[in-house]
């Protein structure tokens, strides 16, 4: 009996370490920043040849919101002042970048005195939010944008959809 109750206790052990999460010093450790990594970005890892990375950033990374719960918007405006880009490099280098192209529905607008922000907007280009982003770093602006803009081609999809209907209403 005690050998099985000994037995059953290194099991539940070796289970609930298995299951157990790395601490934030272990994920910094392991290059991987456990405040602001998301388990969507682990999936990723693949693409780019580190399959062996992604049982760690499993353990370090927080699970994403729902996709229906983030909110996407249909256009997006980075406003930021040139006189400024000394105080913000990594915004000057995202929007001096190609990375911009990647999102037509992103408006670059240069403003006189502004600290950098990020305007988010419907349809009607009306504006629903507004983010200063002066500490984000390039790669966190375009996740950024990837994660809260909609796709062009599925607002030509939703476009073309609402044309056709239109064309039929009698």
């Amino acid at each position: 009996m005690n050998k099985f109750l000994i037995s059953l206790i290194g099991l539940t052990c070796g289970l609930v370490y298995s299951i157990a999460e790395f601490t934030a010093e272990d994920c910094w450790s392991l290059g991987l920043n456990k405040a602001n990594l998301l388990c969507s970005s682990c999936d990723q890892l693949g693409k780019y040849g580190l399959n062996d990375l992604k049982d760690h950033c499993k353990q370090c990374c927080h699970k994403d919101e729902n996709a229906d719960a983030v909110k996407r918007y249909p256009k997006a405006r980075l406003e930021v002042c040139t006189c400024k880009f000394g105080a913000y490099p990594q915004i000057q280098a995202f929007v001096k970048s190609d990375k911009p192209d990647k999102f037509p529905n992103l408006n670059i607008r240069y403003v006189r005195g502004l600290d950098p922000v990020i305007k988010l907007l419907d349809e009607d280009s009306n504006i629903q939010e507004v983010l200063a982003i002066e500490k984000w770093d390039t790669d966190t602006v375009e996740e950024f944008l990837r994660t809260h803009l909609i796709p062009p081609e599925e607002l030509e999809e939703g476009k073309h959809k609402t044309d056709f209907l239109k064309t039929n209403m009698v």
